[in-house]
């Protein structure tokens, strides 16, 4: 079975795909999240999306603390 986990990719003015980093979560909601948290501590992005990807999930959004959280701690 293929793994299936979500990214947030930031739109940034110039470049053609979104930025992304090895940060992959197990639902849309939580990379969508975690892209409007990262969103709120930098200038450069004009925007956000969320990016598709096979890798494993290796990050969990806290919703209570609103922070991404590596799986394991």
């Amino acid at each position: 079975m293929k793994n299936i986990s979500y990214q947030s990719g930031m739109v940034i003015p110039g470049e053609n795909k979104p930025s992304t980093n090895g940060v992959y979560f197990a639902t849309e909601k939580e990379a969508w999240e975690a892209g409007k948290e990262l969103m709120s501590r930098w200038f450069v992005p004009s925007d956000h999306t969320i990016v598709e990807s096979d890798k494993a999930a290796n990050y969990r959004f806290d919703f209570e603390a609103y922070k991404s959280t590596p799986i394991g701690d």
